[in-house]
Parts: structure tokens; sequence; C-alpha cells
């Protein structure tokens, strides 16, 4: 199974993502979404799963929730938008990291790509930086990888070009 892990999109989905994600089976989008056109755009081509985020309105969250966990590959999956980060999550994150015990726990929020395993809590955090147009970033970001045979295998961070206005 190919994933393709995006957030931030802040209403404005590169079209680029197809390209870099166009053998995916899956998207997780870790929320400030902006615009249900983002999701329904993805939906179209791609089995989504998503979160909201703190920028995102009464329609969007309407339609998806908070926290999302699920199961992909054989890999136990928690999507949230605003965790922190390794060693120092918030505190309602933290509380899900004991009580659900992911493999995987991907976020967004701080517009910085990054892959960690985390030791304390045994999991795999992915935050694949922003992927809009909106924010402090300076490159968009997304990250790629296969689950295969309950392995994670191939990760990949993708460097969309610069974030427009820079």
């Amino acid at each position: 199974m190919k994933i393709g892990v995006l957030s931030d999109t802040h209403s404005y989905l590169d079209p680029k993502v197809f390209k870099f994600f166009e053998h995916c089976q899956q998207v997780w989008h870790a929320g400030d979404i902006g615009s249900c056109a983002v999701t329904d755009q993805l939906k179209q081509k791609f089995d989504l799963k998503a979160v909201f985020g703190n920028i995102d309105d009464a329609e969007i969250r309407k339609e998806f929730k908070e926290d999302l966990i699920f199961d992909a590959g054989g890999k136990k999956v928690l999507i949230t938008h605003i965790a922190g980060k390794p060693y120092t999550y918030n505190a309602r994150v933290a509380k899900l990291l004991i009580e659900h015990k992911p493999d995987i726990i991907v976020c967004g929020h701080s517009h910085i790509l990054r892959v960690e395993f985390d030791k304390k809590y045994k999991v795999l955090f992915l935050n694949p930086g922003a992927a809009g147009i909106h924010g402090f970033h300076k490159v968009k970001t997304l990250l790629r990888f296969e689950i295969i045979d309950g392995d994670l295998k191939n990760m990949e961070a993708i460097e969309m070009g610069p974030r427009v206005g820079i």
C-alpha cells in the first residue's frame, strides 16, 4: 500500500500533489484543509483520510473529526492536527497515545517537516510540513511511503517547490 501524506493546505491544492501521489492508494491530510474544494479534489482520485485543523470552518468540521484512528496495512494510525512533537505531546494527544498505542502518529500545524521515531511512546511521528501557500514555511512539502507486509518502506520527503510570495 502506497500512502501520500500532506497537511496545511490552507485552501490551496498544488496540482503537483496529483503527480507525486499518482500511485498512492491512500492520502492522509493532517488538517488545516481550508476549503472542502481541497478534499473534494483529493477524494476524486484517492481513498482520503483527513482531520480538521484549527483554521477549518464548521463545514469542514462537520465532515471530518479532530482525531482519526484506523488501520492501514497492519499499522495502527492516529491522525490529528495539533499534537506537539516527540516526547512533548500536548496532554490530549499523550492520552490518545497511551490509550490507543498507535504505530504511527501523523500531525501538521507546525509547517515543519519532521519524521522521527519516538522511543518513549514507541510511535513513528510524521509531520509532512505544509503543502499550501500560507504560512512561514519556505518550501511546500509532502511525505510518501509504503506499507509492505506490515512494515514501513521507502519513506520519501518531497519538496514541491517554493511557497508562492516568499
